[in-house]
């Protein structure tokens, strides 16, 4: 079975963009990330996006630009079997700190629950599926090495195995975020086979790295 990537997104501290379409906007550096909430990337609004932590909140934009991208429609009351597998350099580490500190804070007797739920890594993840409707597998997955070609090789996996028809994957992090829209049916939305993608990501050092080759491959209309 061939498994193809039929979107991209990605999201720095200075832009953000979709490698299919050739989205690459800037992000003013008195604005940040907390106001692209504002800047019709979600189809509709995402709820309560004012609490998420940095990761989550970084999740939440790749995915929904890796569904622009695609070209694919998504609401919380329209559940689809999509699944989401993710990865992070750092896990919920940030988090933890924050929610220690504010334990501490508080005498060791009490912590803002916001600060907890997102102590768990997969939060971002489960964040994300509720926004977007998915009610596939998720999974976070880390190790040592290129955990993005990890989470590549699980979602193939679970795509040959039909346990989901469309999967996302990708990883995210405090100051970048790189997500793909991945399935094994190709149509003219198609970027590439997966295959194509994974070695771009295995050969490069970081997500950086990652989106500038596939947006090189993209200008050269190379990537199909």
């Amino acid at each position: 079975m061939k498994i193809f990537v039929h979107g991209i997104g990605w999201l720095t501290r200075e832009a953000y963009g979709c490698i299919r379409s050739g989205l690459n906007n800037t992000i003013a550096p008195e604005e940040g990330i907390r106001t692209l909430s504002k800047q019709s990337i979600f189809q509709h609004p995402f709820k309560n996006i004012g609490r998420l932590d940095r990761i989550s909140r970084m999740t939440a934009y790749a995915v929904a630009l890796a569904l622009k991208d695609a070209g694919m429609e998504y609401a919380p009351a329209r559940k689809q079997e999509t699944g989401i597998i993710g990865t992070s350099n750092s896990g919920s580490l940030t988090s933890d700190v924050e929610y220690f500190r504010d334990y501490i804070k508080g005498g060791r007797t009490l912590s803002r629950a916001n600060l907890f739920i997102y102590t768990l890594p997969s939060s971002p993840l489960g964040e994300a599926a509720i926004h977007f409707g998915f009610v596939g597998p998720l999974l976070y997955t880390a190790g040592q090495g290129n955990s993005l070609t990890t989470v590549m090789d699980m979602v193939t996996d679970i795509l040959v195995s039909r346990e989901a028809p469309l999967m996302l994957a990708g990883q995210a992090d405090d100051e970048e975020a790189l997500y793909f829209v991945i399935g094994p049916n190709q149509s003219k939305r198609t970027l590439c086979e997966l295959t194509r993608v994974r070695s771009i990501v295995e050969s490069e050092k970081n997500i950086i790295a990652v989106i500038r080759s596939l947006s090189l491959l993209k200008d050269r209309n190379d990537l199909l």
